[in-house]
């Protein structure tokens, strides 16, 4: 049986992506060859050893463009026999690239594998990989006719369609800088997070966090996506998405150190947790960020659970219309949804994601002492990885 393990999983700080951020001014291999370089170190392994690196990258242009992973590793001064990929599922790349290396662990063609993501929102701004061009094509266009739109517009189309009004938003979004800002203060975040040196000096904590956020401070905030002909094609939609409301634009990276339980005994380390299932799945284009529920549906049927036997929800905070979407379809736990805190406050460094959420979920599960965790993100294009482990 090669049943595939968590060993360690770690990440940077989550940094503003901005010209004074803290890792602006980092390149994005800089960022990711420090994190991959502490794994490495705190577990003591040969990197010899390591079959794969598996990164999650969605602006693969620029100072991106080179295989990151690749030039990472390398440049953590590591063995240049190790290869690396590049995987892009948008917002769950790197989570799929946790799939990816489970799947390789399972099929007993890789033993070790580290699967890992860096985004740098600051350098490399999100769509720079387009270079001003359609990515639909005519073919796509005619079945989807009239055309689809951009994430927040479909933002807005989920809370038109689960009945969700801009105070409720607003009373999420600060709720997520609320957890997010009472984990870091009791020090919560401190075992998942390793220090970055940059040229200004080194970030060991998250600076997205906004503790003085409010209900009241984010009604101020105008919805950025109103128009007035999208207004004429979607009457049902009421305008509630803001800059407070919907995830930050970050800089990050992170890394997680996954292999055989056989192999982890052998080499002395401690398992974390273990994959009880995964999946991914495709929903509608339009609406775009709904199918982290038919996802959840899938994965815990594949699981054979029920969603009350999850203990951590990890559900991406893209907008916040989208965990409350999936909290209202699915009947799920208030309590329990993200409860230190999501994207909205930690920031969302495309690429990077699925590992932070991962990271800070089993981090959490062994904190409280629950048993299984459930991540779910949307995806551009309208899918959602789905993945539920098992705290050891």
């Amino acid at each position: 049986m090669n049943t595939p393990v968590i060993v360690d999983a770690i990440r940077s700080p989550m940094a503003r992506a901005k010209p004074d951020g803290a890792l602006a001014q980092l390149h994005p291999v800089d960022l990711l060859s420090q994190v991959l370089e502490q794994l490495v170190q705190r577990n003591r392994i040969d990197p010899g050893a390591v079959d794969d690196v598996i990164t999650g990258c969605v602006s693969q242009a620029g100072e991106q463009a080179g295989t990151p992973g690749r030039l990472a590793w390398l440049a953590a001064g590591l063995p240049a026999h190790v290869p690396s990929t590049t995987i892009d599922r948008k917002c769950g790349s790197s989570q799929q690239a946790v799939h990816f290396a489970v799947q390789a662990i399972m099929s007993g063609t890789q033993d070790i594998v580290i699967a890992c993501g860096v985004e740098s929102m600051s350098r490399v701004p999100m769509g720079s990989s387009r270079m001003g061009q359609s990515t639909t094509g005519a073919r796509f266009d005619a079945r989807f006719a009239p055309g689809l739109v951009g994430q927040g517009i479909s933002a807005d189309l989920v809370a038109a369609r689960w009945g969700l009004g801009r105070e409720e938003l607003d009373a999420y979004a600060a709720r997520s800088h609320q957890h997010a800002h009472a984990a870091q203060s009791e020090g919560r975040f401190a075992r998942e997070i390793v220090g970055i040196t940059t040229p200004a000096g080194r970030v060991a904590a998250d600076e997205t966090i906004r503790p003085g956020t409010s209900v009241e401070k984010l009604a101020t905030l105008k919805a950025v996506f109103q128009n007035e002909e999208l207004s004429a094609r979607f009457p049902q939609i009421r305008w509630h998405t803001t800059a407070g409301n919907a995830s930050q634009m970050t800089d990050g990276a992170g890394a997680m150190l996954l292999m055989s339980e056989q192999r982890a005994r052998q080499l002395g380390l401690r398992p974390r947790a273990r994959f009880v299932a995964l999946d991914v799945v495709g929903d509608d284009p339009l609406y775009m960020l709904t199918a982290p529920i038919p996802a959840t549906r899938r994965v815990l049927a594949k699981a054979g659970m029920q969603l009350d036997q999850i203990a951590h929800y990890e559900i991406n905070e893209a907008f916040a219309s989208v965990p409350l979407a999936w909290q209202k379809e699915l009947g799920a736990d208030p309590e329990r949804l993200n409860p230190r805190g999501g994207a909205i406050a930690l920031g969302h460094p495309l690429g990077a994601s699925g590992i932070r959420l991962m990271t800070t979920m089993l981090h959490a599960l062994e904190d409280s002492g629950g048993r299984y965790g459930l991540q779910s993100m949307c995806e551009a294009g309208g899918m959602a990885n789905a993945t539920i482990i098992e705290r050891l």
